[in-house]
């Protein structure tokens, strides 16, 4: 049997009813990285860095509350049955898409209630939004909760610590290491996103480069991840994938095309 053999045990410690997880860990990992990855690009891009530090808050938490509101809409027949499991969200089931969709909504309501530039703080961030996505995805790997299909390529995973989350029936079967996939797919995202950010002079469109270069990867991506199917074939995240890259890139046109601001004799002879 081909395969890497994951026997890693998902949970570091108990103390008392407290578990540490590897999943909480790699979370909790990115979000730091993130946040100072964002403090640096504020400095560069003339953000005061403490909005930074009270932005991560704010759409950490947004983002968890979204990220998990997504997953349990996705299994939802799950969780009907198993309603106790919904919050403990440190097992797994924090879906991509609805993290970034709450902390999109609590980027927009801070910048209007700071009054600071949108476009110009979601290109502060987006590097740091791979980041963490990647450092969030090696702890996918020890939990088993993202898992790909039945495959015999050397590389498969196979998970055999009864504490993964896999499934039963692909418990010591080879798999799809999804994991792994994604996490190549945004490091070459982020090199490009790192590349393209002293070329674009225009407010938002570096993320806006971000959304169609992750939905495009996790949708084809996705055909190898074993969840629930929607309709025409189609997994959740390979639905939103669809609208959100289509949205995007439109919104990265229209802004691409968008005349600059006129810049005023007095500016332009300083």
């Amino acid at each position: 049997m081909n395969g890497i053999v994951i026997n890693i045990n998902p949970v570091i410690f108990h103390l008392g009813g407290f578990e540490l997880r590897w999943y909480s860990l790699a979370i909790m990992l990115g979000i730091v990285a993130a946040m100072f990855l964002a403090i640096y690009e504020s400095r560069r891009k003339g953000l005061p860095e403490n909005e930074i530090f009270s932005l991560t808050l704010w759409a950490v938490l947004a983002g968890i509350f979204g990220a998990r509101l997504f997953h349990v809409i996705d299994q939802w027949s799950f969780y009907a049955s198993n309603p106790s499991l919904i919050l403990q969200f440190q097992r797994g089931g924090l879906a991509i898409w609805g993290g970034l969709a709450g902390g999109v909504v609590a980027t927009i309501v801070y910048a209007q209630m700071k009054h600071l530039p949108l476009g110009r703080l979601f290109d502060v961030i987006t590097p740091g939004l791979l980041v963490a996505q990647i450092i969030g995805r090696f702890g996918c790997i020890v939990n088993g909760d993202a898992y790909g299909g039945v495959t015999n390529v050397p590389w498969a995973f196979i998970y055999t610590n009864p504490g993964a989350l896999i499934p039963p029936n692909l418990m010591g079967v080879p798999t799809h290491p999804y994991p792994v996939y994604e996490i190549i797919w945004n490091g070459l995202a982020l090199l490009a996103i790192w590349r393209l950010r002293p070329v674009f002079k225009k407010d938002g469109l570096l993320f806006l480069s971000y959304l169609p270069m992750y939905a495009l990867g996790r949708f084809f991506l996705t055909f190898v991840r074993q969840e629930k199917v929607w309709f025409w074939g189609l997994q959740e995240a390979q639905v939103i994938s669809i609208v959100i890259l289509t949205i995007s890139v439109a919104m990265f046109i229209a802004l691409q095309r968008k005349p600059a601001p006129a810049v005023s004799q007095a500016t332009s002879t300083k």
